[in-house]
């Protein structure tokens, strides 16, 4: 659906529908809101598809103080979105960003048919249309102010929230014109003149974040803060292995704790939320519901997947790998040419399941009445919040209200409804609000995990360094298979991402995959299967230039070769990927790191770069040993195009925040299995980067005027195999595995 048929619209619809008659001037627009990797992957179990009733799902408000309000889908979870989006409405506006303001839109369905974040997709959708509804409003308020002084409207223009009037630089303020601007027609919003970018006043200039003063002074909501009158808190004992349920319990000792209220059990709800189910016990609070919990006796049915393993997976993986899987992509002889290679190398890469883990745990507030229910949830997905609770109470999808609240960490975990089913089911069964609180025991021990993947490259290059042959099978934990029904469920579709399309010049290049069983859940991890496909694809060109004796660097720019535009032939709407753009990005960050310039014995360097959510992205390590062996990464380069940077502060905080959350996984994540549950319990057994540990970590933004895209995971997939290939420079070990382990590195 286009901007311009949202435009159509006529202005008394507007009125009618955003500002309800009073005095401000008010555009209603749509931006599409379905390319994220998320949404890609949803189930439809459990969702109710709904169209908006008017092509509408995004408002903006300028009142007669001047201000300016937009209501909109996205929520903020920590990547600065309502900064982005203020200032992308303050330029075309011409006011100041700060008289801009970002409200989270209220999840009705005649409106707002999917609301959601992630796929590192806001900035990407929501620039044109931001541009075009503040463009609108700004030629409207000039209209309007031309009508009032009966002058020429080329004589007019707009700065600093106010029209001028050029031959006597007489000005009216937004405030003055709003009323006599909400009567005249709106511009096509496709039409619309928007900015010359040479002009930009705001995009492109670093400002401090909208949402920082209510995070420092203790203000700011999140779901955890959240209090309602008559609350009761809740916590769930679910069973330890995966699948498993309640063979029976004890509550007696449960309910003799002071405060304790209810005890309750829920049962799991499969495709739709794949919630555990277990025993809740309810409380007066937090403290008494926690006690009550420890104090229950439950005797668990581990179910079918109670006797699995790390290591009988490993085993699956070492069975499918040793064998031809599916094939995805294939052009060319590749068995002829990996026979025919000068050099040819083959090495296998493993990493494990990976936790979210989230500062802020898990936690929702569901208020189940007999027509209604209201929800205050931390969630990326408010929809489908909204559309299981809704399930759950026995409601239509309209009587259930969400509150996105602030999120303390989302990383695609909360892009699940699972909490917010549990919590439906509580409160439906004690007849009062209640909060859900997440122990972090809970968080680790029953997340979605990222997938563990082992993954076998095979290649050869010939007498020159040329790569003659690739041959890449790929086998993972997959999330459509898991997500999906057996008889729809494509498993390849969410785990190959760039992997069918990198990079390099390859005429003889196969793909393949194949999917083991597990019955470990498994979703959206910061970056998706790019965090894996990475360290993969990014180690194995490394292992390559070593093969052929040529310097990284040089040997990924050569591989690159003429400039191209590559279709990944697995999903072919997807926009290709510009090999100067790669290549620019390459070669800053080389620059910037000093790639040629000698480091002390003990240290070295490695480099690595991907594509992915429209964004290219190179980073260079540099690791030390210590004279006791240890490992440390002192710094990290790191150069994004993500196309126009809005807030070049606010880019380059995404990308330490990678850059952070990457190097927890390479130096210490890992979830593994035993008798079908999670042996890591918290932080002390699943540690994440300590202050000690953090290198220097320096940001070039690639200059461009192209649209901006994603930011927020881009900047991981690199790192992994830019520390790998850095370890291998120091001292000649090659990581194939994660996270690193100090007998890797003997």
């Amino acid at each position: 659906m286009s901007a311009t048929l949202a435009s159509k619209l006529t202005r008394r619809g507007f009125l009618k529908s955003g500002a309800a008659g009073s005095a401000a001037l008010v555009i209603g627009f749509y931006w599409p809101t379905v390319a994220i990797a998320q949404d890609e992957a949803k189930p439809n179990a459990g969702k109710q598809e709904e169209k908006p009733v008017n092509p509408v799902n995004a408002w903006l408000r300028i009142d007669r103080s001047g201000n300016a309000t937009l209501i909109c889908e996205k929520a903020e979870m920590g990547q600065g979105i309502l900064t982005s989006m203020a200032m992308i409405l303050a330029e075309e506006l011409a006011i100041s960003w700060d008289k801009v303001s970002v409200e989270h839109a209220a999840t009705d369905p005649k409106t707002y048919p999917d609301l959601g974040t992630g796929g590192s997709s806001s900035v990407r959708e929501s620039w044109t249309p931001l541009r075009q509804a503040g463009a609108a409003a700004r030629e409207m308020l000039i209209s309007a102010a031309a009508l009032h002084w009966h002058v020429d409207r080329a004589e007019c223009k707009a700065e600093n929230g106010t029209v001028v009037h050029g031959p006597n630089s007489r000005h009216l303020t937004y405030g003055e014109l709003v009323t006599a601007a909400a009567k005249l027609p709106v511009p096509d919003l496709e039409d619309v003149p928007l900015r010359n970018s040479r002009n930009f006043r705001v995009i492109g200039k670093s400002v401090p974040r909208v949402d920082t003063p209510s995070k420092t002074d203790g203000s700011a909501q999140y779901g955890i803060d959240v209090k309602v009158p008559g609350m009761l808190y809740a916590l769930v004992a679910r069973c330890p292995a995966f699948g498993g349920k309640v063979a029976s319990f004890r509550a007696d000792k449960a309910k003799a704790i002071p405060g304790v209220r209810h005890v309750v059990e829920i049962p799991a709800i499969g495709p739709g939320a794949f919630s555990a189910g277990g025993v809740a016990v309810v409380g007066d609070t937090t403290y008494a519901a926690m006690q009550g919990r420890d104090a229950l006796e439950i005797q668990w049915d581990n179910g079918p997947d109670g006797s699995d393993s790390s290591e009988a997976l490993r085993q699956r993986f070492e069975e499918l790998i040793a064998k031809p899987g599916k094939t995805l992509v294939k052009t060319g002889d590749v068995d002829s040419a990996l026979g025919r290679g000068a050099k040819k190398v083959e090495a296998v890469y493993e990493v494990p399941f990976l936790a979210h883990a989230t500062m802020e745990p898990m936690n929702c507030t569901v208020d189940i009445r007999a027509d209604r229910a209201e929800v205050w949830a931390p969630t990326q997905g408010p929809v489908w919040i909204r559309d299981t609770v809704a399930h759950i109470a026995g409601l239509k999808p309209e009587a259930v209200t969400v509150h996105t609240t602030l999120m303390g960490g989302a990383f695609g975990r909360r892009y699940q409804a699972d909490f917010a089913a549990e919590a439906a089911q509580i409160s439906k069964a004690v007849g009062a609000p209640v909060k859900l609180l997440w122990t972090r025991e809970d968080d680790i021990q029953h997340d979605f995990y990222r997938p563990a993947s082992v993954q076998k490259l095979s290649g050869a290059v010939d007498s020159a360094g040329t790569i003659t042959a690739w041959n890449h099978r790929l086998t993972s934990t997959s999330i459509r298979a898991f997500w999906d029904p057996p008889e729809k469920a494509k498993p390849e579709e969410s785990e190959i991402g760039e992997a069918s399309a990198i990079p390099y010049l390859v005429e003889n290049f196969r793909l393949e995959y194949a999917n083991p069983k597990s019955g470990v859940p498994v979703a959206w991890w910061r970056s998706v299967e790019n965090s894996m496909n990475g360290f993969t694809i990014e180690s194995f060109i490394d292992e390559l230039a070593a093969a052929a004796g040529i310097d990284p660097l040089e040997f990924r720019i050569r591989a690159i070769g003429p400039v191209r535009k590559v279709k990944d032939p697995a999903d072919p709407e997807t926009p290709p990927l510009d090999t100067t753009r790669i290549k620019a990005a390459l070669e800053l960050a080389a620059n910037k790191a000093g790639w040629s310039t000698p480091l002390p014995k003990g240290s070295g360097r490695g480099i690595a770069c991907y594509f992915s959510f429209h964004t290219y992205a190179a980073e260079v390590a540099e690791v030390t040993f210590g004279p006791k062996g240890g490992l440390r990464v002192d710094r990290v380069v790191c150069a994004v195009d993500c196309g126009r940077a809005l807030n070049p502060d606010g880019v380059r905080a995404q990308v330490e925040s990678a850059v952070v959350y990457g190097l927890s996984a390479v130096l210490h994540g890992e979830i593994t299995i035993k008798d079908g549950a999670v042996v890591q319990t918290n932080f002390n057994n699943y540690p994440v980067l300590r202050m000690k540990e953090m290198p220097v970590v320096e940001v070039h933004i690639v200059p461009s005027t192209a649209d901006p895209t994603g930011i927020g995971e881009p900047a991981l997939p690199p790192l992994a195999a830019a520390v790998a290939n850095a370890i291998y420079a120091a001292n000649g070990k090659r990581i194939r595995r994660l996270p690193i382990r100090n007998r890797d590195l003997a």
